[in-house]
This record gives C-alpha cells, structure tokens and sequence, in this order.
C-alpha cells in the first residue's frame, strides 16, 4: 500500500469521522419511521419489514466479510460476535414463520443501498470499512434503546423477534472505544481516509433513504 503523511496537524481518524459525519447521523437518529416503532404507533408488520431490509443489508455487508477477509486492513475489523444473520434470520423466522423468505421483500431503497455494498464493500478495506462502521457500531448503539422499545411495545418474548439488538457479550462503550482505536491505527494515506469518510457519509445517506421509504410505506 502506498502511505502519503498526514498533512501537519491532521487529527485521528477516529475524530476526522466524527466531526465530518456528525450531521448525517444526527438525520439518521431523527427518523420518523423509528420513532413510530418505539412509541407502538405502527403495525408488527411495519417492525417486521424493518427486520426483513436488515436481513439484505447485512446478508451483502456478511458476504463482503467473507470475500475481503483476507485483506489485511479488514481482518482487524472481523468480529464473529457482531455477525447479524442468525439474529436477523431467527428473528423472522419468529415473525414470519418458516417461510419467511418467502414473505421478505427488499424494498427499491434496499436494493439500491444493496447495490453499493456490492460495488465498494467487496473490492477495497475503505468501503468495506466504512459500511461495516456505519451498520454495526450504529445499531449496538441505537440497539441498546430501541430492541427494549421495540419488545415491550410490541409483546415480543425475551429474546425471540428482537435478537438482532441484542450483542451478547459485548459491551457497546468499550467496544467502541476499541474500534476507534484500530480506526487510528489503519495505515491508509490521508486520500483513502477522505475515501472512507465519504463512503460513511454515503452509508448513512443510505440508510436513511431505506428508512424513509419504511415511513411513507406504513404511516
């Protein structure tokens, strides 16, 4: 890999991702759609399509794992611990029954957010990365308030139709700490660091869209 320094002064990765996406996680964390699903103004349904979007998303952000596992940069970023599939697929199994493949739709804005996962996640650390970041260290974190939301206003059964919030093993605060470390740690050059910070401004842009689609599909 090819280093170019810093320029002088330049802050921690950590911090540059942040500060450059502040805004886009703040929209992300005033949607509507997952508003309504904390407060019980939706249908099951409505949380059920939720979990059946998530299942694309991280069935193509699983498979890149696989694929780029090799690759230096993204091995330090493997856990097994955060895997969310059998979660996910657990999870709608419970609300949909055996067959819930055949219930699970992905809506035009997951295909899209599918589509770019399978364009920058399986060919280069600072896509895959950048994604990986977004979802995972977005949902431990919002997970800790909405999966007990989302089971007492809905009755789910701890923990069946809700495993998917649930890290076992994992403490969110030091883990975040950890992975903010290997952020700072990363030998990219400060272009590819812009490159990942574009793409985590991209994921969440992403994610918003798949969740204002939910909104206006079930409100």
């Amino acid at each position: 890999m090819s280093l170019m320094a810093d320029p002088p002064g330049a802050d921690r990765l950590s911090v540059r991702v942040r500060r450059g996406t502040s805004a886009w996680h703040d929209a992300a964390q005033r949607s509507g759609f997952l508003d309504a699903l904390a407060a019980g103004r939706l249908t099951w349904e409505a949380y059920a399509d939720l979990t059946a979007q998530h299942w694309f998303v991280y069935e193509a952000l699983e498979s890149a794992a696989t694929t780029m596992a090799d690759d230096p940069v993204v091995a330090t970023f493997l856990f097994p611990e955060l895997r969310r599939l059998p979660s996910l697929e657990a999870d709608l199994r419970f609300l949909y029954g055996v067959n819930w493949l055949d219930e699970a739709t992905a809506l035009p804005a997951t295909t899209v957010y599918c589509t770019r996962l399978r364009d920058v996640a399986f060919r280069a650390s600072t896509g895959f990365v950048a994604h990986q970041y977004t979802r995972y260290i977005g949902d431990l974190s919002g997970g800790q308030y909405l999966g007990p939301a989302i089971a007492r206003v809905y009755g789910l059964p701890s923990p069946d139709g809700h495993r998917f919030f649930q890290f076992a093993g994992v403490d969110p605060s030091s883990f975040k700490a950890h992975y903010r470390g290997l952020l700072d740690g990363v030998p990219w050059s400060y272009p590819q660091q812009n490159e990942f910070i574009a793409e985590v401004v991209e994921a969440y842009r992403l994610n918003i869209d798949l969740l204002t689609e939910l909104w206006h599909k079930w409100s």
